[in-house]
């Protein structure tokens, strides 16, 4: 079944990164990435990079190989895959190295050219240290999209551009999934959903627990993205809640 809201919280970190995500029918994964001696690596941290996991090798090849096998997409059915790129190191570094690395990918990474999109099977976010908006307006040819946060919604950025807003759950609730969720809280998930919807953008929060009892509030209240650390878990939870 494919979960169009499910997204692989540091993706690199299972045992399989990127297959056991599409195995569970998720549509969005998430990556960090170091630059490290001119190289793309996936880690979170700078001890846990190993010459053989790049940004390509662990995600942007087997990305390639799977959209070949789908005629152009990641599932047959899937409207979009994203992949949210969490820069690690300083994006003046690091962001020109990763474009280059996404210019070799026209064939998979959708990218913008003025108004004129080119829909491929896979849409890239950036996150973490992310260039500046600025930065990626002026590009001729755009292969990968702005992650922002809450205190940007009144920036007016297309959505073409920051599709996505991600927040720290932590710095705007309290609750983390034991007992009730506090009513206040609750309507004010609710008004921010609204907020980031009427401006066209999609809603992800980091640092929710990994409960149930977090990802039914969530669900109902129309987070766009929920992210978890147990691919299966979540898969089981959004297929029940799918299935009625």
């Amino acid at each position: 079944m494919l979960l169009t809201r499910a997204h692989s919280h540091n993706d690199y970190w299972r045992s399989r990164p990127l297959w056991d995500a599409l195995e569970c029918g998720f549509c969005s994964v998430e990556v960090d990435i170091f630059l490290h001696e001119g190289v793309l690596k996936v880690g979170h941290e700078w001890h846990e990079l190993r010459a053989e996991h790049t940004l390509q090798a662990l995600y942007l090849e087997p990305l390639r190989q799977r959209a070949r096998q789908y005629r152009g997409a990641i599932y047959p059915e899937a409207p979009f895959f994203q992949l949210l790129i969490d820069l690690k190191t300083d994006w003046q570094a690091t962001y020109p190295v990763l474009r280059k690395v996404l210019e070799q990918y026209a064939d998979l990474i959708t990218h913008h050219e003025g108004a004129r999109v080119h829909r491929r099977a896979v849409e890239v976010v950036l996150s973490g240290s992310r260039p500046p908006v600025s930065v990626l307006r002026r590009e001729r040819i755009r292969f990968a999209s702005y992650d922002g946060r809450l205190n940007e919604l009144e920036a007016g950025y297309p959505p073409a551009l920051m599709p996505l807003v991600s927040d720290n759950w932590l710095a705007h609730f309290r609750w983390n999934g034991r007992g009730d969720c506090p009513q206040s809280e609750a309507d004010k998930l609710k008004q921010i959903v609204q907020q980031v919807h009427s401006k066209g953008y999609k809603l992800r929060f980091w640092n929710t627990a990994d409960l149930p009892t977090v990802w039914q509030l969530l669900w109902q209240s129309g987070v766009d993205f929920i992210g978890t650390d147990v691919p299966t878990l979540l898969r089981d939870f959004m297929q029940g809640q799918l299935k009625g």
